[in-house]
Parts: structure tokens; sequence; C-alpha cells
């Protein structure tokens, strides 16, 4: 304990060269960006997950697709994936093509509106991936530097006055770019971990719903299909009433 409590990072700092004092800063920049990366990440997907969630409900209480009001729900990726399907069956319908192809442009217009979904659903994720990866080679970039830097100046020195007590110093500072690389490695992995599963979650939803989605569209058009259409009664010639003259 009372060795810890006289450990002083700013001394290892102080003790360290230019590059190592490089390095330690790159490594608490990135540390500042990954954390704003993480939570910036999960309020997205849960504004994302929230806004999916009500649109679903008022989806599956609407008695037909196109009566929903999509515009309600911006960057919500149901209501993306609906709007882009109702577009494919208003284009389909102008072009006046067979029921089986207006469900192809549907079928293709949601699988576009998905992988645009699952996009937004990865971003930042790959940035986080590469803190991860490099956080901990980074610092062990600036341990080795120190290492060897320490290393060097006991070369170099020729009085023979070269000890522990002046090499500890110098490789205790390098030691700081490592530590400092794990500090940043180690959150940004869990939180890694944690994103990527619930957006990988979320995808799946998405893939269910999209699926649910153009299932629902298809039986709808099945059935306005099977409607009787009104037909209207076409004029007749009056009958010749008695004393009308003849034609």
């Amino acid at each position: 304990m009372f060795l810890l409590a006289s450990i002083n990072p700013l001394m290892f700092f102080s003790k360290s060269d230019l590059a190592g004092q490089i390095i330690f800063f790159v490594l608490c920049a990135l540390s500042l960006v990954a954390w704003t990366t993480m939570i910036g990440k999960y309020l997205q997907l849960r504004r994302m997950r929230g806004s999916n969630a009500r649109f679903a409900t008022d989806l599956a209480s609407a008695s037909a697709v196109t009566e929903i009001p999509v515009d309600k729900y911006p960057g919500c990726p149901y209501a993306e994936l609906t709007l882009s399907a109702l577009g494919a069956i208003e284009r389909a319908r102008t072009m006046s093509v067979s029921a089986d192809s207006q469900m192809e442009h549907v079928l293709s217009a949601v699988e576009r509106a998905f992988n645009t979904a699952a996009l937004r659903y990865e971003s930042k994720l790959v940035f986080l991936g590469a803190v991860v990866s490099g956080a901990p080679f980074l610092g062990l970039l600036g341990t080795v530097w120190g290492v060897m830097i320490a290393f060097a100046g006991i070369a170099m020195d020729n009085t023979g006055a070269a000890s522990i007590q002046t090499l500890a110093p110098g490789v205790a500072a390098a030691l700081l770019c490592t530590v400092t690389g794990l500090l940043v490695a180690i959150p940004a992995v869990f939180g890694y971990n944690y994103l990527l599963t619930k957006s990988k979650v979320m995808m799946s939803e998405l893939e269910n719903f999209s699926s649910a989605l153009a299932d629902r569209i298809e039986l709808e058009n099945f059935a306005s299909a099977l409607e009787p259409k009104s037909t209207t009664p076409q004029p007749t010639a009056a009958a010749a009433t008695p004393g009308a003259p003849a034609a």
C-alpha cells in the first residue's frame, strides 16, 4: 500500500523523453475519443430501439401498411424500411406491372434499406476495434523506445557509475506508456464487445421485421386483388313509350 501511494505518474512522465511524452498524449486522446464513441453509440442504439418498438406497435394496430404515418418516426430503421417498401409499391403501380413484379420490387427495396440500416448499426465500431488492437501496441512502442534510450544512456556513460539506481527511473518512465495503453484498451474492448453484440441483436430484429413487413404487404395486395370491383351501371337506351315518335 505504501508503495502504491508513493508512485507518482507525473514523475514518470517528466522523466520520459519527447517520443514517450508524445505517445502518452496520443493514448490519452484515443482514450477520450473511445469513451465518447462508446457513450454516443450506446445512446444511438437505445434511441433506435425505442423508435423501432413504437413503430412496430403502431404498425400492428394499423389496418393497412399504407395507413401508418411513416414521417412521424425520423431516424427509425423500421420506418425507413416501410417507407422504402411503400415507395417501391407506388413506382410499380405507376408502371402498371403485375403483382408478382410488384413484390420483387418491394423485396429489392427492403433489402437495400436493410443494408443501409445495418451500416448505421455497425458505424463507429470499426474505430473502437482499431483502438482495442492498436492501443497496447502503441504503448509497447513507447516502452521499448524508452528502455532503449535508457540503456543507450548507460552505454554512453564513461564514468563507470552506471547502476540500477540510474537505470530504474528511465525504465519506469518507459513502462508508463504500456500502462496507459492497457488502460485505454481494456475499457474499449469491453465496450466494443457489448456494442457489437447489441448491434447484432438489433440487426436480427430488423431482419425479422423486414420479412414480416414483406409478408404483410403481399397478403394485403392479395386481399385487395380479391375484392370485387364496384361496377357502375351503364346508361341504357330509353324504352319506347306509346306515342313517342319512331326513330
